[in-house]
């Protein structure tokens, strides 16, 4: 009987966990969640999956730890195994991050060839976790793709990051034609704005509310995907997650525009560009299916399979070969500040076990 342990800090990272605990339970297994965020566990109060303490997480002594955050704390049992809270976006700050080696983890499980290289080359520097490609786990539901059929109105999904100087959502001008858009009867917009994005930002979209435009406040974007036509966004990480449904995207200065984008810079070309983008240019096609046999490969759906069987095939083997790991004495203080529990425990090592 494994033990599996989902950590995760802030909401949107419910839907990465969520394929993965179905595919635990339908093997028979035990899993539990446990969030660092007080807000974060309003979620699970219909559950009894939920793990609230420190204490909980150390008696319940997880076999498996698979974690959405950059850390995990080095004192839980079990293997720590990073599974990633979104893709690789082109925010300078994400880029840094997404490949920051921070000393807590043992097995990186990656979601396509353009991170596996990268995390394999930290793998071999520094000795102390390895790394698989297995896909990621939160696109699962995406697949197989469902061919949509074409209605009276094209569906546009609006959907914005919270950083301000790239936010399409705070922009005022940006909003302005929306709302013309909206009043033309041409199109049906869907929007979902990233959950950090400031309260009043979020209102003022909610007043577009109309037979043409609807806001939905939710974390769980799949469903979404699948209605809409193309998506209408900025530099958010969600924009990947869309095109892997070959969809086109249009973006508003993005801050590294690519050929699978069909990248805008001025307000007053949006509708161009969405009309644009509603003919599917064979261009832009080509470089979506480019860009999504890096990213990621892998269409069946079954991402948190691989990502399962990684695990378990990781607590299984021997791992004497790799080294202990850092002595990262300011991450883990601020770790146990973080959870309030300060104990000198902390595993360097994988743990390895068979059944």
């Amino acid at each position: 009987m494994y033990k599996f342990l989902i950590y995760i800090s802030h909401p949107y990272s419910i839907p990465i966990g969520m394929p993965l605990q179905k595919e635990i339970e339908s093997r028979g297994y035990q899993v539990f969640w446990f969030s660092d965020l007080e807000y974060t566990k309003k979620y699970f109060e219909s559950t009894n999956l939920l793990l609230n303490t420190v204490k909980e997480v150390i008696d319940y002594q997880p076999h498996i730890i698979l974690t959405a955050t950059d850390v995990v704390p080095d004192f839980f049992p079990g293997v720590k195994v990073e599974i990633f809270h979104g893709f690789l976006s082109n925010k300078r700050e994400e880029m840094q991050s997404h490949f920051k080696i921070r000393g807590f983890f043992d097995l990186y499980t990656t979601q396509g060839p353009s991170t596996t290289t990268v995390f394999q080359s930290l793998a071999d520097k520094y000795k102390y976790f390895e790394v698989v490609e297995t896909g990621w786990s939160k696109v699962d539901p995406l697949f197989p793709i469902e061919q949509k059929v074409i209605g009276e109105r094209p569906v546009i999904l609006i959907s914005s990051t919270f950083t301000t100087r790239l936010s399409l959502a705070k922009n005022e001008a940006v909003f302005t034609e929306i709302k013309r858009l909206i009043a033309t009867g041409k199109y049906d917009f869907m929007c979902v704005l990233h959950p950090k994005l400031e309260d009043e930002v979020k209102e003022k979209f909610k007043t577009l509310t109309s037979e043409h435009f609807t806001y939905f406040d939710t974390t769980d974007l799949v469903p979404l995907f699948k209605k809409a036509d193309i998506m209408f966004s900025d530099t958010t990480s969600a924009i990947i997650e869309f095109l892997l449904q070959n969809k086109p995207v249009v973006t508003f200065r993005h801050n590294k525009p690519e050929e699978h984008h069909i990248n805008i810079t001025e307000v007053a070309e949006i509708e161009k560009a969405i009309e644009l983008a509603l003919t599917k240019p064979q261009k832009t096609m080509d470089a979506i299916e480019k860009y999504i046999q890096i990213t990621h490969p892998y269409f069946d759906g079954k991402s948190s399979a691989r990502t399962i069987d990684a695990s378990i095939d990781f607590l299984n083997k021997d791992k004497s070969h790799l080294k202990s790991k850092p002595l990262n004495l300011i991450r883990k203080w601020k770790i146990r500040k973080l959870l309030n529990h300060y104990t000198l425990k902390s595993y360097s090592k994988p743990l390895t076990i068979k059944f």
